[in-house]
């Protein structure tokens, strides 16, 4: 461990917030912003410090418990920076738009604070046994925040999700026993060199058979419940629709994003060969997510629902991208290596940019709730865009970015994705694109009905936003048109890790 342990100190940092918050009463709401804002400020300032080759870096390591192989072992790439950034950012967008808990703030937020920790040890971890303990410590705080908080159906929501999101540990859990049994080793970055040589699937052959493609299934399913990916979905519409909007914001922007962090960081790394073998499948199960997760999205008319189902169909290409690049080992192709970059690419930008807009949509659902008295049906508005100018103008930029608008920051990942895809796994490019155009209709439809044709009675006093929200809503959408028009400040950054990520997976 060298320097100043910047990793560590990062996820401390909320667990200490959590402790002032829980005690702090009507001004815990102030400490988690206080904390999460200089989480942001941490997490920046370790996304300038990666090594320029792509690989990772600020390592932290020291023995934890030496007979059992396991270490405290951190370190960011790339990659991992990028969802530290994420989730801080989403973080402070889900505590600034949580005015209103009045009922245990301490304990609220303090939740909102270890469920942040949790993020960013699962975004940091390279020891599995360490990994796992913040991969289960998220889900803790995401339980209690929907069950004592959230809508009248609440309790079957949160404990939908509670069972499958354990049983997709469980089946991890599982696998990757089986890979310790016969690796001896729960180190991420040596078992991927491993199987970067073949030797893991020798290693696990040699102590308990032919079992490797079922190991890989058993991570496979842990991380798709997770994303999640059709058919696991299920649980998803109901928590999201229960949970509180802020809570909501976190499981979209920021807790979806560990199943694809957990397939690029393990799955594919470890299990590349035999998820190659898996190719078909698994794409014909990515393009089911994009299509039918739009369509789904088109037949709710809860405002909730729609962007629930709307955040399964973009995760749907984050998978889609992922799979395609399992291509089977053959003579080197420049023409294949650079489809498989921009692909990569493309998944990692769509990670972030999906997490800023979708944040920002339940943001914005938030608002309308408090101003309707509790209305979100797609047809409780109308005429919006009337009483509310400002309202209207700043969703409507989070609405066009949720539908891939060129200039907003959803178009550059989507396009990535299809880039590369295309040429990788032609047919199952060709046919998510009905998800382009079912997710156009939908957005379209949405700011039809919200925003134009008459006034509903209970809008009649309808309030834009004040200065506070757009001062706080201000810095969001400067950051979906900045990446929009300036995608190279994460491209630049991103794409090393690419590279490096690509030259030591086998597939």
């Amino acid at each position: 461990m060298n320097g100043i342990p910047l990793l560590t100190l990062l996820t401390l940092l909320p667990l200490v917030g959590a402790a002032i918050a829980v005690v702090s009463g009507k001004h815990a709401r102030g400490v988690a912003i206080l904390t999460t804002g200089a989480s942001v400020a941490l997490a920046l300032f370790i996304w300038t410090q990666l090594p320029a080759d792509g690989s990772i870096g600020l390592v932290e390591r020291a023995g934890w418990a030496p007979s059992l192989k396991i270490e405290y072992h951190l370190g960011v790439d790339g990659l991992g920076a990028l969802m530290l950034v994420l989730s801080s950012i989403v973080t402070l967008m889900s505590v600034d738009a949580a005015h209103r808990v009045h009922h245990q703030p301490g304990l609220y937020f303090a939740l909102v604070l270890l469920l942040e920790s949790g993020l960013f040890g699962s975004f940091t971890a390279l020891n599995f046994f360490h990994w796992f303990l913040f991969w289960e410590l998220s889900l803790i705080p995401a339980f209690f925040l929907i069950k004592l908080w959230g809508g009248k159906r609440r309790g079957p929501a949160a404990t939908q999700f509670f069972v499958y999101t354990m049983a997709g540990s469980v089946a991890l859990l599982i696998a990757f026993l089986a890979v310790f049994h016969s690796t001896g080793s729960m180190d991420l970055p040596y078992l991927t060199e491993l199987a970067s040589r073949g030797q893991l699937e020798q290693m696990v052959t040699s102590h308990l058979g032919p079992v490797m493609l079922w190991l890989a299934a058993g991570v496979l399913a842990g991380f798709a419940v997770k994303v999640p990916m059709f058919p696991f979905h299920t649980w998803l519409p109901a928590a999201y629709s229960e949970a509180p909007s802020p809570v909501t914001m976190l499981l979209t922007g920021a807790m979806s994003k560990m199943g694809v962090y957990g397939l690029l960081r393990i799955a594919l790394p470890l299990f590349g060969h035999e998820i190659g073998q898996m190719r078909t499948p698994l794409l014909v199960l990515s393009v089911a997510t994009v299509v039918m997760g739009a369509c789904s999205a088109a037949a709710q008319k809860d405002l909730k629902r729609v962007f629930a189902y709307s955040s399964v169909n973009h995760l749907g290409y984050c998978l889609l991208g992922i799979f395609a690049l399992a291509v089977p080992m053959g003579a080197w192709d420049p023409a294949q290596a650079a489809s498989q970059a921009a692909a990569l690419n493309g998944v990692i930008l769509q990670m972030f940019n999906h997490g800023i807009t979708a944040a920002t949509l339940f943001w914005f659902i938030a608002i309308l709730q408090q101003r309707s008295g509790g209305h979100r049906g797609i047809e409780d508005f109308g005429g919006l865009r009337k009483p509310a100018p400002v309202l209207a103008g700043l969703m409507g930029i989070a609405l066009f970015s949720s539908l891939g608008l060129p200039g907003l920051n959803g178009f550059v990942g989507e396009f990535l994705i299809f880039r590369g895809v295309f040429s990788l796994a032609w047919v199952g490019s060709t046919v998510s694109i009905l998800g382009l155009l079912v997710t156009a209709a939908v957005t379209l439809s949405v700011i039809q009905k919200v925003f134009t044709g008459p006034l509903p009675e209970h809008c009649t006093g309808f309030a834009d936003l004040h200065t506070g929200e757009r001062l706080a809503l201000a810095p969001v959408i400067g950051l979906m048109l900045l990446t929009g028009i300036l995608p190279q400040l994460i491209v630049n950054s991103v794409n090393p890790t690419v590279q490096y990520l690509l030259a030591h997976w086998r597939f």
